[in-house]
């Protein structure tokens, strides 16, 4: 590679955006980037008002390369968050409360998670008064029912993460990155050579555009534009927004982060709407096709009403001052999960010219600060020889795939859903803004 080679990215979301910033910082020259919609889409799972950032890092494998992998990715992403001046406005290191409340869940948080009473990084949580005491008086009113947990004061917290995405497509911009979004950049098939080398990309406009590189950073839509032999499997997760007042806005200010790995987090109210946004925690939803093993993705800014029941009971056991609040907003958030969650970036063994950047697996926006630097890295053959193999192409992790597999998640019902299962009349029926 050349700084004059042309390169394409499909998708402008946090990955494509955070590869397109790091491509051009590093000084290529002909870059363009294809989307449907323009930066924040309103599809990207990146387009929210905030996700969880950790300085620390837990991993439920016993392999010494897998750890220093987690460590890697963790020393990376938060030297961009602390350390880079155009992400560190988004990082509010206010702290992480994480805790479970059964039996099953408390295992779970004390084996994967390394959370104990013993833990040094974390106070230990055990009575509905010490989760009280975490936040002013008025806020956590809720009884805690057999909650248990840490309190991490430093070192963790919340990112505004719709800012971050939007800085890193504006500094890409600046710097010369074209950015081709509506018809024009709506990718619906890759271009290739007669010996299968992948050229550019076509759109729904029918332009075409070429490139001695080609990137596919599309997220969950990328098994729609190239067989990934069940490396990836589109799931999604719902959240929803309540409206707060001026006052409550200022009583939650810089509040941790609080995240019950069986029932759902929340975070201090954003800025500019005044919302406070709280997710309910399970497994995930896929959009499995009839008769197909391909869960099809869908934007719908509603969520089932089972999905608003736990949200509610999340408020109940918390904040029961907050639980018939009417939703303000909510949708479906899509990633794409590989079989061990690894990320799938790396070239194509069979169509050459064809870089992949897929498989967030549900921690990929943390690592917008440092995840478009792999994918380059991978594109100039100098990645990491620890990523590469934990990144490489791996289909045979996805023989026979149990498509409903939890992935060391819990929540709800403690197993993957499908929105099939949903129906027309199950969804919420909230006024659009």
């Amino acid at each position: 590679m050349d700084l004059d080679s042309s390169i394409i990215i499909i998708g402008a979301g946090t990955w494509g955006c955070s590869t397109a910033l790091h491509l051009a910082r590093r000084g290529y020259k002909n870059v363009i980037v294809l989307d449907r919609f323009p930066v924040p889409s309103p599809i990207s799972a990146g387009n929210d008002i905030n996700k969880i950032v950790e300085e620390g890092s837990f991993s439920s494998s016993d392999d010494p390369e897998d750890e220093d992998v987690s460590n890697i990715l963790l020393d990376l992403a938060t030297k961009g968050w602390i350390s880079d001046p155009l992400f560190t406005p988004f990082y509010h290191d206010t702290g992480y409360i994480v805790c479970a409340h059964t039996p099953a869940g408390l295992e779970q948080l004390t084996t994967h998670e390394g959370i104990t009473p013993s833990s040094t990084d974390f106070e230990w949580l055990s009575t509905p008064a010490d989760f009280r005491a975490t936040m002013p008086p008025g806020v956590l009113t809720g009884s805690f029912p057999g909650w248990k947990g840490g309190f991490k004061r430093k070192g963790a917290g919340w990112v505004f993460a719709r800012g971050a995405l939007v800085a890193a497509y504006e500094e890409a911009s600046r710097l010369g990155v074209i950015f081709i979004t509506g018809p024009d950049g709506d990718v619906k098939s890759l271009l290739s050579s007669p010996d299968g080398a992948i050229t550019g990309a076509e759109t729904a406009s029918g332009s075409k555009y070429t490139a001695d590189t080609t990137i596919l950073a599309a997220g969950a839509t990328a098994p729609q534009l190239l067989d990934m032999k069940d490396q990836l499997r589109p799931t999604a997760w719902t959240l929803a927004h309540i409206k707060m007042s001026k006052e409550e806005c200022a009583l939650y200010k810089n509040l941790p982060v609080l995240f019950n790995i069986e029932s759902g987090f929340f975070m201090e109210p954003d800025a500019t709407n005044g919302e406070l946004k709280i997710c309910d925690e399970h497994p995930g939803y896929t959009s499995f096709l009839p008769a197909t093993k391909t869960s099809i993705p869908f934007s719908k800014h509603q969520i089932p009403l089972e999905a608003e029941t736990r949200v509610r009971e999340f408020l109940a056991d918390t904040m029961p001052q907050l639980k018939d609040r009417p939703f303000s907003f909510a949708r479906i958030c899509w990633c794409a999960d590989t079989p061990d969650r690894n990320f799938l970036i790396c070239r194509h063994p069979e169509k050459k010219n064809l870089v992949l950047a897929v498989g967030g697996s549900g921690h990929g926006f943390m690592h917008i600060t440092s995840v478009g630097g792999f994918v380059v890295d991978e594109m100039e053959g100098v990645l990491d020889a620890r990523l590469k193999k934990a990144f490489r192409w791996r289909p045979e992790t996805a023989i026979a795939r149990d498509w409903t597999d939890v992935q060391n998640r819990r929540g709800g019902p403690n197993r993957v859903m499908d929105f099939g299962d949903v129906g027309e009349e199950g969804w919420t029926a909230i006024p659009a803004r």
